[in-house]
């Protein structure tokens, strides 16, 4: 599992997500998560919160959603969405199932970017 290497100072008080607000998959796939996890996760276009994060740079916001966790933590792409869902019960175990399993988590992550490198195709079809 890769842990973050990043920091958010100060943490937020609930973990964020941040998705590209100017892609129509991203807003559609973040509503979708966020219908999932409810209020525990608060969302937000990081065109919006970038200044918020400094620390986190503008070239991996632009490759993938990135969570920052209430410890400061900044995760992204496959790693954020789990982290994001984990925050329900009932989604905790593809967290530790992530966690637990180096294959899955590398599947998880290859899957990810291919999804992301091809977005603006996928926005135009959906």
């Amino acid at each position: 599992m890769k842990t973050s290497a990043l920091s958010a100072t100060p943490p937020p008080t609930r973990p964020i997500l941040l998705w590209d607000g100017d892609c129509r998959f991203c807003g559609r796939s973040a509503r979708w998560l966020q219908r999932r996890t409810g209020n525990a996760v608060d969302f937000a276009p990081y065109q919006q919160a970038m200044p918020d994060y400094p620390e986190i740079p503008e070239a991996d916001f632009a490759k993938a959603v990135q969570l920052v966790d209430v410890d400061g933590a900044i995760y992204p792409a496959a790693q954020a969405v789990f982290r994001a869902l984990a925050t329900q019960p009932k989604y905790a175990w593809l967290l530790r199932f992530y966690q637990g399993s180096q294959i899955f988590a590398t599947i998880s992550e290859w899957v990810y970017r291919r999804v992301a490198n091809n977005r603006s195709l996928i926005s135009k079809v959906i």
